[in-house]
């Protein structure tokens, strides 16, 4: 088992040997170079420091999209600080509670939201930075020297904590040490062939385990250089892809991709590796993204409480619809309910094991002994089942199971065989309260452009040929769009109730 420091020393320990090479390119044209990371991390740390905020103390960062964030996160590592990152869209209530439970010594946040924190957190530090590195918290550090070197945790110590989106409950931080997110890093950035040559086209969202640690970590690792845009535009990443290597993305930026038309193969020729995550990407968009450009997604898998788990191979067979193989250093299992191993092809839990796996909530032990077997792997929540060659092939959530008399009816396999229905766009399969069936296999559909005349008696007839009657929706309902949080997850929660509170007729 390898031995890691503070995670701050190893990224800065990767950086280039020339340092004045560029870190990071704003959509504005503005670089930022590695040295100025080091620098403004440097002082950002000082600042927070000179607030009272201590190694092992948590700062709240509630803030837009900037390079200066990538910075105040390094400036957290770098100072032992456990960086607590939320979505700036969050509001009053949802804010007042990540900062009752995790007890911040310090909040950065938009300067929209400095009246709520000041209201929220009136004992606390607030300072400010906007979504164009403005703020009192720039203003406050500037005059503070380039050098901070404090003896700062590492290893096993925590480096941030990150909210689960708390769909069932009330959401729970989990609680990532350096270790954890190095070992990760470190294996991603090699897997996925990054080296200084490399530009990464960066649209994700800095708030969560995608955009800041998958994406920001394979590039600093390797001294590669980041296109950073301050959101997700399909045009704008069509316009850049001729100036980058790497895209990582979400399956609807890929889907509003392939519906821009001037996504080609000559606007990606430049292009080495596009990857997938966060949701699951429809076999439908592998193949078309496939056919317009020449390349084929590389989709991988994991979750918040440990970084990646498994990814589609650099060089070697992409499957469509898998998630590829496990990480090296990590192990996946398919387990029954009682944590058994399953058989190559059986439907059952995915549980995982490994350095990048975290070791537990904040102030919750009741959710982590419901997290963790006997043996130490993790229960992620998902269905699936693992073929004969190791290739992860995920059937759902174990929540979003449906049993329908008596019976287990896995969405995936429903939602797969309804999106390959013409006129279909995207689907989502969820269970309903029935009181014969005990839940009833209910499908929210959206149509296509051209296919207004699309109806449930259609999708039924089409569906008879290939699944069992029990699998069969018993309701199909149209909708406008599917209902996802940030990271372009399904909200299917959201769609079960808008269907509860709407009636029981089929339209």
């Amino acid at each position: 088992m390898a031995t890691y420091g503070n995670l701050f020393e190893l990224l800065a320990e990767r950086f280039p040997g020339d340092r004045s090479r560029t870190a990071l390119e704003t959509a504005s044209g503005r670089t930022y170079s590695y040295d100025a990371l080091e620098t403004w991390s440097g002082r950002f740390a000082a600042h927070l420091a000179a607030l009272g905020v201590s190694p092992g103390e948590r700062v709240l960062v509630m803030v837009d999209k900037s390079v200066e964030a990538v910075m105040l996160y390094l400036a957290c590592l770098r100072a032992g600080f456990v960086y607590l990152p939320v979505n700036p869209a969050y509001q009053a209530g949802e804010v007042g509670y990540f900062i009752a439970d995790a007890a911040p010594a310090a909040v950065v946040c938009r300067p929209e939201a400095y009246a709520m924190m000041r209201e929220l957190a009136p004992k606390i530090s607030v300072e400010t930075l906007d979504a164009r590195g403005g703020g009192s918290l720039v203003e406050r550090s500037r005059a503070l020297g380039d050098e901070f070197s404090p003896t700062a945790p590492g290893g096993d110590e925590p480096a941030a904590i990150l909210y689960t989106s708390g769909t069932t409950g009330r959401p729970k931080g989990a609680v990532l040490s350096h270790a954890n997110l190095a070992s990760n890093a470190l294996v991603l950035s090699r897997l996925w062939g990054f080296s200084e040559s490399d530009v990464l086209l960066h649209a994700l969202p800095i708030f969560h385990v995608h955009g800041l640690f998958v994406a920001c970590h394979c590039a600093l690792l390797s001294g590669a250089r980041m296109l950073f845009l301050p959101r997700f535009e399909a045009a704008a990443v069509v316009r850049a892809l001729v100036r980058a290597t790497v895209f990582m993305g979400v399956p609807t930026y890929y889907a509003r991709l392939l519906a821009s038309a001037e996504l080609s193969r000559e606007a990606s020729a430049g292009m080495r590796l596009f990857i997938s995550g966060s949701a699951p990407l429809s076999e439908e968009a592998f193949r078309r993204f496939a056919g317009r450009t020449g390349h084929e997604i590389l989709e991988r898998y994991g979750m918040t409480e440990t970084g990646m788990l498994t990814s589609n191979p650099l060089a070697g067979p992409r499957m469509p619809g898998s998630v590829g193989v496990a990480l090296p250093g990590v192990r996946v299992r398919v387990a029954d309910e009682a944590d058994r191993p399953v058989a190559p092809g059986l439907v059952g839990q995915v549980q995982a094991s490994g350095e990048n796996v975290f070791r537990g909530y904040w102030k919750r032990p009741e959710a982590d002994a419901e997290a963790f077997t006997a043996d130490g792997f993790v229960r992620t929540g998902d269905l699936g089942r693992l073929d004969e060659r190791g290739y992860l092939w995920l059937a759902g959530r174990a929540r979003e199971l449906i049993i329908t008399g008596g019976l287990n009816v896995y969405p995936k396999e429903v939602e797969l065989a309804i999106d390959r229905i013409e006129g279909v766009a995207e689907s989502a399969v969820f269970g309903l309260p029935d009181p014969d069936f005990g839940e009833a296999v209910t499908a929210a559909v959206v149509r296509g452009a051209d296919a207004r005349t699309l109806c449930a008696e259609k999708i039924l007839a089409r569906l008879k040929g290939e699944l069992a009657n029990y699998k069969l929706p018993k309701r199909i309902v149209f909708v406008d769009e599917l209902p996802r949080n940030a990271m372009g997850k399904v909200q299917k929660h959201l769609l079960a109730q808008r269907c509860t509170a709407a009636g029981s007729a089929a339209y």
